[in-house]
């Protein structure tokens, strides 16, 4: 019997595609010959908006960029940035950075472990990923008043300190006293403490979930040997992050070219040997312990230390209300900066963050205005989709849906 040749949309509508994604295959039965991706239907403009708007104005952009890994986003820009300006961040700033970094990197992984094993049939891991995921997002929550889109990051710092409270569930119906009790628990005192309690519960959720599925047959069938990535491929297609590290590179930027706090932090970087979809999942997995660690010394440093979160340069920071009240100068510099932004030096500069999907950066040209002159964002998405056609050649039509699971692609990156 004669094998069918045919080309067939994946996507936009399958659920793995995320709604924005359309792969033109070309099948030869249920095999894949070539894969040609389509992207662009989520294209919102991003940069040529941030070339519209004074600096600070954007930041709120980043966050929509990758909507799984916000403030890793905005450090990126928010560095570039300060690269320009010549400006030194407070020490406890760069710590606060460090903790919410890899609190988001712990964020999108959670998400991503829930989302592919929904994509590869299993559906258990999703709903226990999500139980902490939504603690973390009161972190979020707490320091920026949104769940998600938080404008936190700053030139020159944070939006404010750590506060002394923790968003807490209230009363209701389906609801008793008991019950919201034991969930207000490690609400009661500060945010850090409710942080610290969190580290200290993670590493056991992070066993269970490896009890769902590090040695479920049916999840190493869905993905041992698929979508095998080589050392040569990885580099030569630019893929960072987990995808570089899962085929065996041992490259990290936090630890390669440190920034925030960093270099101060003890952590290792986890590497997979085979570069297949499930050694990827196994580096994920080690880089959500490996983020609780970074998360626990961010911790007990911030409780030690006390200080400034934001630098004292009216041109950046807005003045306190008492300063406003007795200085007419104050006053101004919180008018032109609400209304006009700041001017920074002209010249080019590019910055970038280990962010949970890979390397993502911000190439901000300036000409000494206050908006940029032009902005490039450089997502590790993008780059790698583009390896779509050479990595599932061979495979089976189902393998196509592990490999985009694997990727960890968002849209808002990919497209901008």
């Amino acid at each position: 019997m004669e094998i069918q040749s045919y080309t067939m949309n994946f996507g936009p509508q399958h659920p793995a595609a995320h709604g924005v994604l359309r792969l033109v295959l070309e099948m030869e039965g249920e095999v894949v010959q070539r894969a040609d991706p389509h992207v662009g239907l989520l294209h919102r403009a991003t940069e040529k908006l941030a070339e519209s708007k004074p600096f600070n104005q954007s930041i709120g952009y980043m966050d929509r960029l990758d909507y799984v890994s916000m403030m890793c986003n905005e450090h990126a820009y928010v560095r570039a940035i300060e690269t320009l300006m010549g400006i030194e961040v407070p020490i406890r700033a760069q710590y606060i950075r460090t903790m919410y970094d890899e609190i988001t990197r712990i964020l999108n992984h959670l998400m991503w472990i829930g989302s592919n094993g929904l994509d590869l049939g299993a559906m258990a891991i999703f709903l226990y990923a999500f139980r902490e995921r939504e603690e973390l997002i009161d972190c979020y929550e707490a320091v920026s008043g949104s769940r998600m889109h938080a404008t936190y990051y700053r030139p020159g710092g944070v939006y404010r300190d750590l506060p002394d409270t923790m968003p807490k569930y209230r009363e209701s119906p389906w609801r008793n006293a008991k019950e919201l009790k034991r969930l207000n628990a490690n609400r009661e005192g500060s945010l850090l403490d409710f942080i610290e309690s969190f580290t200290q519960e993670f590493p056991k959720r992070v066993d269970e979930y490896e009890t769902l599925l590090t040695d479920n047959r049916i999840w190493k069938q869905r993905t041992v040997n698929i979508g095998v990535v080589s050392p040569e491929l990885a580099l030569a297609w630019g893929m960072t992050g987990c995808m570089l590290r899962g085929s065996g590179v041992e490259w990290d930027l936090r630890k390669k070219q440190p920034y925030a706090a960093y270099d101060r932090v003890d952590f290792d970087i986890p590497v997979g040997v085979n570069g297949d979809c499930y050694d990827r999942y196994l580096v994920r997995v080690a880089e959500m312990r490996e983020s609780n660690r970074i998360i626990k010394q961010c911790v007990d440093w911030l409780r030690a230390n006390p200080g400034p979160v934001m630098v004292d340069n009216y041109k950046v920071a807005p003045p306190s209300r008492t300063e406003m009240k007795n200085d007419m100068e104050a006053l101004i510099h919180h008018f032109k900066l609400f209304s006009e932004g700041y001017s920074v030096p002209a010249g080019e500069v590019y910055c970038a963050v280990e962010a949970p999907k890979g390397e993502f950066g911000a190439y901000l040209v300036s000409d000494g205005a206050n908006k940029p002159f032009r902005l490039k964002l450089r997502p590790p998405g993008f780059a790698h989709l583009s390896s779509m056609d050479a990595v599932v050649r061979g495979h089976m039509l189902s393998d196509v849906v592990a490999m985009i699971g694997t990727y960890d692609i968002v849209f808002g990156e990919v497209d901008r």
